[in-house]
């Protein structure tokens, strides 16, 4: 692990760079006490779906961040196979890396939209180093309530998401133009939205592989892990569930099936947020976070 000090949010923010195989990931740690908070993105995002949250995180817990291999500032290589399951070992090396740099303490999981199926796999797979387990407008198995987003639908359907990806090839202007119908859709502020999906576009050109293959993996990887219900339902470590209501795709129902599904956990639905819930209300995400019960 190569790791080195700069300044990011604060002067105690430490980048780390997380080997990965070959390849590198980029991870920042703000190091506290007590459990160490995972924050985890899904996409077509990065990291920095976080910067709202952060502050009020600040002297109540250590926390990392990071972008998953292919996005952010994370390495990107060409023709590597993104995929749910393979980002289940890059959460991995991050927490192996944050411990050397923290010590090893318990975990609170923090995943949002695609990062589901990584962290509850990792947690399903380790529960004895979860503190507790953070749901933030997210999915993991295939459920009648699933809703794709427009443009992921567009994207991940067979036949339909070659002639798409052509065409965006062909017009980025036209790629620009839907990623911030998307993705502004996706935020209640005005002001704020104009800012973070400039930001986040910046990033996604270069993430555009691992955005595909994703999505290439999407509806496989929610139909496979159906068979990890009775998983899910043994899971001891305790569960919060904390959705925008306002996301009309990963909406309430998606809610309300994790926390029927999961034997201890709570729910809260936030009525002025939408899918960028931690974008929206980092205050209460930072709560939810951080407090030992709501």
């Amino acid at each position: 692990m190569t790791r080195r000090t700069e300044k990011v949010m604060d002067p105690a923010t430490e980048v780390l760079s997380v080997p990965r195989g070959a390849y590198r990931m980029h991870a920042e740690v703000v190091p506290g006490d007590g459990p160490l908070a995972v924050l985890m993105h899904g996409f077509p995002d990065s990291t920095r779906l976080y910067d709202r949250v952060l502050p009020h995180l600040a002297g109540r817990m250590a926390v990392v961040r990071f972008d998953f291999l292919g996005w952010g500032q994370s390495d990107k290589p060409h023709g590597y196979p993104y995929t749910a399951s393979n980002q289940t070992g890059d959460l991995a090396a991050v927490i192996d890396a944050a411990s050397a740099a923290l010590g090893e303490r318990r975990l609170v999981l923090v995943a949002h939209d695609a990062s589901g199926p990584p962290a509850i796999d990792w947690a399903l797979a380790n529960p004895d180093r979860v503190a507790r387990l953070v749901l933030l407008n997210t999915y993991y198995h295939w459920t009648p309530a699933l809703r794709r987003p427009p443009a992921i639908a567009l994207y991940s359907t067979p036949l339909l998401r070659t002639a798409a990806r052509a065409v965006v090839r062909r017009r980025p202007d036209l790629d620009r133009r839907l990623y911030a119908w998307q993705v502004g859709g996706f935020i209640r502020d005005t002001e704020v939205r104009e800012q973070y999906v400039a930001s986040l576009y910046e990033q996604f050109p270069a993430a555009r592989p691992a955005f595909w293959r994703l999505n290439d993996d999407l509806i496989g990887a929610v139909l496979s892990r159906r068979r990890r219900i009775p998983d899910i339902r043994a899971f001891k470590p305790p569960v919060r569930v904390v959705f925008g209501a306002q996301d009309r795709y990963l909406n309430p129902r998606v809610a309300r099936q994790f926390a029927d599904l999961f034997p201890h956990s709570e729910l809260q639905l936030l009525p002025q947020a939408g899918h960028y819930v931690q974008v929206d209300e980092p205050e209460l995400v930072a709560d939810a976070i951080a407090a030992e019960h709501l």
